[in-house]
């Protein structure tokens, strides 16, 4: 079995910074891709940012300058480090992981439980 288990979220104050962790464990075999996603209320999940194993990313135009994606292979943890948080960036923040798992040759998307993330102005 394959989990990820988030940490990091809270509630913060407008233009305060919070840093998001997300540590996959179990039978893996290799990851190719882990990232996180958000899901505002009454929203569509959508991309924060991604890194790949190759250690390139790809970020949400609304978070690019503000939120750094970074992964520790050796612990197969990603973390997201926020700045200057807004209101807008409200959300349960869910991390993903693109992985191959122990006994398959498929690649197979995981999800996290999810860790609130409020922003208050």
């Amino acid at each position: 079995q394959v989990q990820l288990v988030e940490s990091g979220g809270g509630l913060v104050q407008a233009g305060g910074s919070l840093r998001l962790s997300c540590a996959a464990s179990g039978r893996i075999r290799s990851i190719n891709a882990m990232g996180w996603y958000r899901q505002a209320p009454g929203k569509q999940r959508e991309l924060v940012a991604v890194i790949i194993s190759d250690g390139m990313t790809n970020y949400a135009d609304s978070v690019k300058g503000r939120f750094t994606i970074s992964r520790d292979n050796a612990k197969n943890t990603v973390y997201l480090q926020m700045n200057s948080l807004k209101p807008e960036d409200t959300a349960v923040y869910y991390c993903n992981a693109d992985l191959v798992a122990v006994g398959t040759f498929r690649r197979d998307d995981y999800w996290g439980q999810g860790t609130q993330v409020t922003v208050s102005s």
